[in-house]
């Protein structure tokens, strides 16, 4: 019996990227509808354009109206720990000392299949309430964590990429698998969760520094023998975590040539931070479209650096960036407050990030490094229908400053109303989210 065809209606003014604004002209690379319609057909775009012009088409279908919201793309997070959800905000020195004061010592807990599965439920509510429709998450080094993960992820339809983390040196013995463990039980992982519905997998050794030459090649060995998976792991994030791998691989050139040794940059590469990448490093990640995540709020939160966002988005080595909150590390789930946080660190270096080329790394720019432009990312007819609905007016502040603005008629007024989201929104700018055109959080 064929599936009865369910068709949805949203009404608003929209707003999405179909190009990059870091190489194009901002009439080039966004689109504006002040009073849009989405038509939305199991789950996929059927129809995207002006009210006026698609209307007479679908006269006799409900439309859900949002006249006082701006409706976009779902964020995309492109690098987040579900794990330390609990531990966010932990006080304590840079990076190395962090992670075995507070990081270690909450992900033991994930050996626990009901725990894992308590806070997978509240990570996903998190997201969900800030508008991230879409994650690459790393889980923890127990297999019960990660289908505690996706078991979560999958009941909720969403589309989300995660991994065991491989670690089998210089962490606490609670923690540690072996280079064989990791390789068999992400491979079982694997075949069990990769590609099952919108779900996706990624091989993820946590960094250098805790995994052996012999489990780094194993990780390798994964992507040679499953090329659709993920490489999801930290480069370049601290200075002390760089002498460090400097002193385990001596015989390599850098960081990154660590990873490259064993066959692990490429384009289905994830690379959280890289904030002291070096020249030959940033051209060595343009040549192999690798991806980098860039974490603001961890990156400040944990005194590691600025991120060189703009030489990471030259014209001569382009290499796709996506925001990413990195929580624990990072200090908030809000995409909106990860972007305020990036144009500061820009602004730091000289530099200057506009709000829509901020949105642009939220979403369209998160779905490239992802290499699923395809799916999602923007409003193109076929892609899958995760959205958010924005609220400018959800604080006092928030009001006075845009007001007018929501009716926005031009590019200015919209890109003006745009960036007052980003440096004064969070959590309650977010009014709605839709998963495959299902509403998946209301605002209350």
């Amino acid at each position: 019996m064929p599936s009865q065809t369910s068709i949805k209606a949203f009404r608003g003014a929209f707003f999405d990227c179909v190009a990059d604004p870091f190489y194009g002209s901002v009439e080039e690379s966004i689109r504006y509808i002040p009073d849009g319609l989405l038509i939305v057909e199991n789950g996929k775009i059927k129809e995207f354009g002006s009210y006026e012009h698609l209307q007479p088409q679908y006269s006799d279908v409900e439309y859900i109206a949002y006249p006082d919201k701006l409706i976009v793309p779902g964020f995309i997070d492109l690098h987040v720990h579900y794990p330390q959800t609990e531990m966010i905000a932990s006080d304590s020195n840079q990076l190395l000392d962090w992670l075995e004061r507070y990081t270690f010592l909450t992900e033991s807990k994930f050996k626990d299949p009901d725990y894992s599965q308590h806070i997978a439920q509240f990570f996903l509510n998190e997201l969900l309430r800030n508008g991230t429709t879409t994650a690459v998450v790393l889980a923890a080094v127990f297999s019960e964590s990660v289908d505690a993960f996706f078991e979560a992820a999958n009941s909720r339809n969403l589309r989300m990429i995660a991994g065991k983390v491989m670690m089998d040196r210089h962490a606490p013995e609670y923690l540690l698998d072996t280079a064989k463990s990791s390789y068999e039980e992400s491979q079982k992982l694997i075949e069990k969760w990769h590609n099952k519905n919108r779900l996706l997998y990624a091989v993820t050794p946590r960094f250098a520094i805790t995994s052996t030459p012999q489990q780094l090649h194993l990780a390798g060995k994964l992507l040679q023998e499953y090329p659709d998976v993920y490489l999801h792991t930290h480069l370049s994030e601290n200075v002390n975590e760089i002498k460090f791998v400097a002193e385990l691989f001596p015989d390599s050139l850098d960081y990154l040539q660590v990873y490259e040794q064993f066959g692990l940059v490429g384009k289905q590469s994830i690379f959280a931070h890289g904030i002291h990448l070096s020249d030959s490093e940033f051209q060595r990640l343009s040549e192999t479209q690798s991806a980098i995540a860039f974490c603001p709020t961890s990156n400040l939160f944990l005194g590691s650096g600025l991120f060189k966002l703009h030489q990471a988005k030259s014209r001569e080595y382009p290499i796709p960036v996506g925001l990413a909150t990195d929580v624990g590390g990072g200090t908030s789930f809000s995409l909106l407050q990860t972007a305020h946080e990036a144009y500061k660190v820009t602004h730091l270096q000289g530099q200057n990030l506009s709000g829509l080329q901020a949105l642009f790394l939220a979403t369209l720019g998160s779905a490239e490094a992802l290499s699923l432009d395809d799916k999602i990312g923007n409003f193109e007819i076929g892609k899958e229908a995760d959205f958010v609905v924005l609220d400018g007016r959800a604080t006092p502040l928030l009001a006075l400053r845009t007001q007018g603005k929501i009716h926005a008629k031009t590019i200015e007024e919209i890109a003006d109303f745009i960036f007052s989201l980003i440096i004064l929104g969070d959590d309650r700018s977010v009014a709605a989210t839709y998963i495959l055109g299902e509403q998946a959080y209301i605002r209350s």
